[in-house]
């Protein structure tokens, strides 16, 4: 992807940030959220260039991640939210099929609650929306959490992206900081989501099974995938261990099948 960014690579002003956007392919516009400490390259590298052979592919960095730089504003999810929303705004994007991986799946939800209109169908990938949906101790150690946690192959993505150490830095302490003071998204808000969702799910990894599947069965309208392995395993993030795995490959084809139908 690293070849394509001089093409596809664009800033937008927005809410005060300047955020960085890619477009790929043609189609009805699909809209990819990276998770935390993350950049488009990192989570989405190896699944991108299938899905732009049939959508238009928007790929955003959320504020404080990749090329798109802090500012001196707290981070929420519900500011992602926003942002995205205002992004698809600039791009006179009236409707969107959204994706999201992890952190970037949550701000899925809150751009499906405030922004209900902007959504035609939503991929919810590994998302938290209650705290105990996360493996136990998971909370109790992002309070101690250190910068040296941080697994090495998402740190020299993001430096691939923003060669600022300082960035990296502060990418790593926002989502900390957001994490420790994750709040329960209600049931209430949750089945309000009234557009089809897709919640897929690692079988092995921080985000419990379990919670995806009470995800899919408060969500009115929702299918479920829980596939083996670890978290984004699935859609060959760049953490993932088996590089030749092919279940990326069947994730597309769920994906483009959800989409189409």
């Amino acid at each position: 992807m690293n070849a394509q960014h001089e093409q596809t690579g664009h800033y937008a002003a927005v809410n005060g940030l300047n955020m960085y956007y890619e477009i790929h392919g043609k189609g009805m516009p699909l809209v990819l959220i990276h998770g935390g400490g993350s950049t488009i390259a990192s989570n989405y590298g190896r699944i991108l260039p299938d899905l732009a052979k049939t959508h238009q592919v928007i790929a955003v960095e959320l504020q404080a991640h990749g090329h798109t730089k802090d500012i001196d504003r707290p981070l929420s999810f519900e500011q992602d939210a926003d942002d995205v929303a205002a992004l698809l705004k600039q791009l006179h994007v009236e409707k969107a099929d959204i994706m999201g991986f992890s952190n970037g799946a949550t701000t899925t939800l809150q751009i499906a609650i405030r922004y209900p209109g902007l959504v035609n169908k939503i991929i919810l990938a590994s998302t938290l929306y209650k705290r105990e949906g996360m493996q136990p101790g998971f909370f109790e150690g992002m309070e101690h959490a250190t910068f040296d946690q941080m697994p090495q192959p998402l740190k020299e993505a993001f430096l691939k992206a923003n060669p600022d150490p300082k960035g990296l830095d502060a990418s790593f302490h926002r989502d900390v900081a957001r994490m420790v003071a994750f709040k329960d998204i209600s049931d209430e808000l949750i089945k309000k989501i009234q557009v089809p969702a897709l919640v897929i799910n690692g079988d092995a990894e921080v985000i419990k099974a379990e919670h995806a599947f009470s995800l899919s069965r408060t969500l009115p309208h929702a299918q479920l995938a829980i596939l083996p392995g670890g978290h984004g395993d699935y859609i060959g993030e760049i953490c993932a261990p088996d590089r030749d795995s092919k279940i990326p490959d069947l994730v597309v084809a769920m994906i483009e099948k959800f989409l189409r139908n």
